[in-house]
């Protein structure tokens, strides 16, 4: 009975997390170019017992303990984020632009504590922002710069009449009346998207390399410039579906009063055999 109590314990905590994760994702409904995180349960084994005296009854090259194993709960094993496109949502705006393939991702510099590092977003409100004397320089709204093909930030003159962003994802200014073309995006698909690492502000981070088995061109992959689609005078939605994240809640919470109610009659039936004579 106790191990039932501890089971259902452990697994409340972890059910506390789903919650979290699924009321990260109603909160960001409205979020431009936000992804849905959806949370993955795992058993959890914490004992094993030796229960064959039989040396032959273990298959020969078993790499497990011999005997069984008894499960205590559930934890979270990890989350996946879903990089699917959401709804396109025109602005007319020429420096919003949506990214039209699923698991593309635009390439940012964020520097933080004195180290920089590439984070990645499909949020494609861009913004100018002053860069050296007489220069502009292209940033998400946070200020942090994006990247172009030669892995460095999108630097322009600020003599210019007008900028936007064509559908290969090239930067193209107006100066005197002409229109020329002062860099192109480089965008990244997340061939596995799963290892991704949410890092604030609508951002995404490759993982600690030594805890996973890829290397980070296993895990984010280039795209070469003729392939880029975007539209550009357009916002992309988050991807978050109302009704689903309202069915996982109402599921999780069911799952969360069920575990609490066994903690409930267990500790009713210890009262009980307390009071026996």
């Amino acid at each position: 009975m106790s191990r039932m109590n501890m089971q259902a314990a452990v697994t409340m905590r972890q059910l506390q997390n789903k919650l979290d994760v699924i009321g990260h994702n109603v909160a960001n409904s409205s979020t431009d170019g936000y992804k849905t995180r959806s949370a993955n349960f795992t058993s959890l084994l914490y004992q094993n017992i030796d229960n064959f005296s039989d040396v032959e009854a273990n298959a020969t090259g078993r790499i497990t303990p011999h005997g069984i194993r008894l499960g205590s709960g559930a934890r979270l094993g990890h989350t996946n984020i879903n990089l699917a496109a959401g709804t396109i949502n025109t602005t007319n705006r020429g420096l919003d632009l949506a990214l039209l393939e699923d698991n593309h991702l635009l390439q940012v510099q964020v520097t933080e504590n004195g180290v920089t590092e590439t984070r990645y977003t499909r949020d494609g409100a861009l913004y100018l922002q002053t860069y050296g004397d007489g220069q502009l320089m292209l940033s998400t709204r946070n200020g942090h710069p994006i990247l172009g093909q030669d892995g460095a930030p999108i630097i322009i003159d600020n003599d210019i009449e007008d900028v936007n962003i064509n559908q290969a994802g090239q930067i193209v200014v107006r100066r005197n009346g002409a229109e020329v073309v002062e860099g192109q995006l480089a965008l990244v698909e997340a061939v596995r998207p799963q290892f991704l690492e949410q890092a604030g502000t609508n951002l995404f981070r490759l993982p600690d390399l030594t805890d996973v088995a890829y290397q980070a061109d296993e895990i984010i992959a280039d795209v070469l410039p003729f392939e880029n689609r975007v539209q550009s005078g357009a916002l992309e939605q988050s991807n978050v579906n109302m009704a689903i994240q309202m069915t996982d809640l109402i599921q999780t919470q069911r799952a969360y009063q069920f575990n609490a109610r066994t903690i409930s009659l267990h500790d009713q039936m210890r009262g009980l055999v307390n009071q026996l004579r």
